[in-house]
């Protein structure tokens, strides 16, 4: 929109939230935008930024995936904030309306499988969060006599900018997506996405196309990092794999790097023994975490440990203390009772009512009573893990049974899984 007047008070935009993480976009993004219009605006778009972000993984689950995706999907939507408020600011019209960070992302959604019918929904989604973003700071920082002509203005101007954004979105997926189909790693992803998805009828079919062979027994593990690395590859995530598959034992690998910060991979051999103990393997970075499956044979077994270790990683990244190596076979029951989050947090709060209060005291008692089961019931055992003396333990688990109106002994099993539970994962299930 050529000869607009340039918006001035945007020059006075703060962010709203001081609790609001750090920029994900580059350095140099954020470093040349407070240098066009200042620090304050500059913070407020990546404000505007998360919150589409949050927004689009609320509504199109499959954008997001993980810390890693969510990461990389900020970059986007923060840097396309960031762009839109210097075009509407007037202080730069040839800027392209789509950055790096953006296409950087849609890159990405090609090799996960994200359909552009939903990346584009995620472009509108996120667009209308920011266009709603900058009409409540025109309500904000302009007098009423001339909000009407800058909101017609504004909303002219982001026209334009999301109108041109979402052209280049397309055009670079559909080049991304070309290049990726024509590539061998594509050819294998979209082999194994076919046999987990049980469309690959013929076993031998799947085994030239993966030269991995199916007809043997298999371990699934997924790699990714805790805490999630910026702007992460998977360089070192696919050494940490080739590590893991060699601690395994295996005599054949098939490894599949699944986006930014997240590689798959399987190990194969003739015979796996049924539970296979990673506990002395290391990562090769201490930010690295190895989930794993059991073993299974065949395509069956392929597909079936590969739902375990995701299953197991979902249980390490919801982890309070996670491991450098999870088992779901050591995670398998509070993997399952936490695959629906909101029920599962439905049952915590119904079994420790006021024993899930945010307290100290509530705390030791969780603490005590968890002990106190693991032992059998034994006071003097529990006592002794816990440092504290017997008696002390006796008057908790006494001090327990009167907050929950009941002996701690009438719903032993559900009170100890829902002890269990806030003991793996902490906050996440309350």
């Amino acid at each position: 929109m050529s000869g607009a007047t340039p918006v001035v008070w945007l020059r006075n935009l703060v962010p709203t939230d001081p609790r609001t993480p750090p920029p994900a976009s580059t350095a140099a993004t954020i470093a040349d935008a407070a240098e066009r219009i200042g620090s304050g605006p500059v913070a407020w778009a990546c404000e505007v930024g998360l919150d589409m972000a949050t927004t689009i993984v609320d509504q199109i689950p499959e954008i997001g995936g993980g810390a890693e995706q969510l990461n990389t999907l900020r970059m986007g939507t923060e840097s396309s904030a960031i762009r839109a408020l210097i075009r509407v600011a007037g202080l730069d019209d040839d800027l392209p309306a789509i950055t790096e960070e953006a296409l950087r992302g849609d890159r990405e959604f090609v090799r996960r499988g994200v359909a552009l019918d939903r990346v584009l929904r995620g472009v509108r989604l996120g667009h209308a969060r920011m266009a709603s973003a900058f009409m409540r700071a025109c309500a904000t920082h302009v007098a009423p006599d001339d909000r009407a002509p800058q909101m017609q203005q504004i909303s002219e101007l982001l026209f334009d900018y999301i109108d041109e954004f979402a052209d280049a979105m397309a055009s670079e997926y559909v080049a991304e997506r070309d290049r990726w189909m024509a590539s061998a790693a594509a050819a294998r992803s979209e082999a194994v996405r076919a046999i987990l998805a049980g469309e690959f009828g013929d076993t031998s079919a799947a085994t030239a196309a993966l030269d991995y062979d199916l007809s043997r027994d298999h371990v699934a593990m997924t790699f990714f990092y805790d805490p999630p690395r910026r702007r992460s590859d998977t360089t070192d995530l696919l050494a940490a794999a080739h590590q893991a598959l060699t601690t395994a034992g295996a005599t054949q690998r098939l490894v599949l790097p699944v986006g930014a910060g997240s590689v798959w991979a399987w190990a194969g051999r003739h015979r796996f023994p049924a539970r296979l103990v990673l506990t002395d393997h290391q990562p090769t970075a201490l930010d690295i975490r190895v989930a794993t499956g059991d073993p299974g044979a065949g395509a069956a077994g392929f597909r079936q440990s590969h739902r375990e270790a995701l299953a197991a990683e979902r249980s390490a990244r919801m982890a309070r203390r996670p491991a450098p190596v999870t088992r779901y076979a050591d995670v398998a029951v509070p993997a399952l009772m936490t695959e629906n989050l909101d029920a599962a947090r439905a049952f915590v709060t119904r079994e420790l009512g006021p024993l899930a209060e945010p307290t100290h005291q509530a705390r030791d008692l969780r603490e005590t009573l968890l002990q106190y089961f693991d032992d059998e019931s034994s006071p003097y055992a529990a006592a002794q893990v816990l440092h504290v003396s017997r008696n002390t333990v006796a008057y908790r688990v006494k001090r327990a049974s009167e907050l929950l109106g009941h002996d701690v002994t009438e719903r032993r099993h559900a009170l100890h899984t829902a002890l269990v539970l806030v003991d793996i994962y902490g906050d996440a299930v309350f």
